[in-house]
């Protein structure tokens, strides 16, 4: 079998950030790494979710609304996966800062947390989620398109 795009990068040198991870067409696929690779922290289940919750409904109701096809967590919980449809790297960028700022000062009720809207509606960490994105705003803040390039 051919291996796949993510398996090919060397994760001993990702460092927190944003990577464009793959392009299919005019579908882009950006790794927002979270933590180091193989560090020994990881992204708590709980606090995923809720991250996952909280920027896919920002995502999804922001100007580029149209433009976001999914966000989810890796399954080595050190990142996220994003993908978008016909949306320039700069306001990529510009969305994922706004977003972590969003997550960060979130406060009220976790949208998508009740029993009938989620398939796991008990594994929530709002005070995770928040600190988790807290985390990557310093990281993002100069962030560039220059940046989205995997280190070889």
């Amino acid at each position: 079998m051919k291996r796949i795009a993510s398996f090919e990068v060397n994760h001993d040198k990702l460092t927190p950030g944003m990577y464009v991870s793959r392009v299919d067409g005019d579908i882009t696929t950006y790794d927002i790494r979270m933590v180091y690779p193989n560090a020994g922290t990881y992204l708590s289940p709980a606090a995923s979710h809720t991250f996952e919750h909280l920027f896919a409904t920002y995502a999804r109701n922001s100007r580029f609304a149209e433009n976001i096809i999914y966000c989810g967590p890796m399954g080595c919980q050190t990142g996220f996966y994003f993908l978008v449809r016909d949306l320039k790297p700069a306001d990529a960028i510009a969305l994922v800062r706004e977003t972590m700022d969003f997550v960060a000062a979130y406060e009220g009720e976790i949208p998508g947390a009740s029993r009938v809207e989620c398939g796991n509606y008990l594994l929530h960490d709002l005070a995770g989620a928040k600190k988790l994105a807290a985390s990557m705003i310093p990281v993002l803040q100069d962030w560039s398109e220059e940046k989205l390039v995997y280190q070889k």
